[in-house]
């Protein structure tokens, strides 16, 4: 892959209901919730050894799922349910496993939109957020949590959700990266649960670092994380560059720029898409390079700056 192609890698098997070694201390367990935001489905981990485990994202409310997780700890203490990101397809079995193993739940906080919402507007992300959850202790960037012979440390990656976060298994080169990296496609980033412009930062902030793996939230593993890395960033600045030439040319609203710029997308995503070039006029109108007439929404007018 060079620095300019982004090649996704779509050819995963999920496996679902059975627990799949991934890499040193974690095990896979992909609930059967495929679709086309999550793919084939929600990856849960299991990471630890044989004296203490934690659950990354118990994804959806499936007792098959639950059992299969279980099966996975084999009757391990689970000394934590660790959260990426709080969207319901990572965390609606969150009670359930609790329930089953007495651990806490452990994210970087509550579900929280990246800003206000403007006069007006509706969040069309609510569905997916799970503002009821519960959490039971806060992890902050940077912090470790213990278990035997390994540490987990939080990487703080807002973008997709303003509390997104990567989880680093230590001293094995692994990043858990949530739904901020992913193979199989490019991050869903929707204003005003997520931010370009904190998007783009975490991804500078993982290119600085050295794993060897990322294992995602949905699809199959990242082997070569800092060329991909490049590669997403090449991308979304062409997709904003897209954006700008649009604008340049006479188109002033989001559906006109969506039509001329994602012709090839399955119809299912193109809200979605909206949503994303939203995103990349906030960020632009943030920078100076846009300017909307009124606040940046879904329906506002842009032109260049």
């Amino acid at each position: 892959m060079s620095s300019e192609t982004l090649e996704f890698d779509t050819h995963f098997d999920p496996a679902h209901g059975v627990a799949v070694p991934v890499a040193p201390f974690v095990t896979r367990v992909t609930a059967d919730n495929g679709g086309p935001f999550t793919f084939r489905g929600t990856n849960s981990y299991v990471v630890g050894g044989p004296d203490a485990v934690v659950v990354v994202d118990p994804g959806p409310d499936d007792t098959r799922h639950l059992a299969a997780l279980l099966s996975a700890i084999a009757c391990r203490p689970v000394a934590a349910i660790l959260l990426t990101h709080t969207h319901r397809d990572h965390t609606a079995l969150v009670p359930q496993l609790k329930a089953a193993t007495g651990a806490p739940v452990i994210a970087e906080g509550p579900h929280r939109a990246a800003r206000s919402l403007h006069a007006g507007e509706t969040n069309l992300m609510d569905a997916a957020g799970d503002t009821g959850l519960t959490l039971d202790r806060l992890i902050a960037d940077g912090e470790r949590f213990a278990l035997p012979g390994l540490d987990i440390t939080a990487v703080a990656t807002p973008g997709h959700t303003a509390n997104h976060l990567a989880l680093e298994i230590g001293g094995t080169g692994t990043l858990l990266s949530g739904d901020h990296v992913m193979a199989w496609s490019t991050t869903v980033v929707a204003p005003p649960d997520g931010s370009m412009g904190d998007f783009m930062a975490s991804l500078d902030r993982l290119l600085e670092r050295d794993d060897t793996l990322h294992l995602p939230g949905h699809g199959g593993p990242v082997a070569r994380p800092r060329p991909f890395l490049r590669a997403l960033r090449a991308h979304r600045r062409m997709r904003e560059s897209a954006i700008l030439e649009r604008l340049r040319v006479g188109d002033r609203q989001i559906p006109a720029i969506v039509a001329a710029i994602y012709r090839n997308t399955d119809p299912r995503l193109l809200g979605a898409a909206g949503l994303s070039v939203l995103a990349h006029l906030e960020d632009l109108v943030a920078r100076g390079l846009v300017v909307s007439e009124g606040p940046p929404l879904i329906g506002s007018a842009f032109r260049p700056a």
